[in-house]
């Protein structure tokens, strides 16, 4: 997800897509509710939760980040 109102992203894993992000614009999770509203800028989709959490840990990384901006080019360049 990307915030609106500093443009930087946030990078999670979760179950329920459209109930996360709900909750993350509606300000009820702590560590985001200053940078809300989010967008949904990309997803993923894994059937294994091990195999989910251990790319969400990659893209938090520097290169993960890269990964993800350097995948979405046309959206970061309008």
């Amino acid at each position: 997800m990307q915030s609106k109102t500093d443009l930087n992203l946030y990078i999670g894993c979760t179950n329920d897509i459209k109930g996360r992000l709900i909750l993350h614009n509606n300000k009820k999770v702590g560590s985001t509710k200053e940078r809300a509203p989010f967008i949904l800028i990309h997803y993923e989709a894994f059937l294994d939760p091990v195999d989910a959490y251990n790319r969400e840990k990659y893209l938090k990384t520097r290169w993960g980040r890269n990964f993800i901006i350097k995948n979405l080019t046309n959206f970061f360049n309008r």
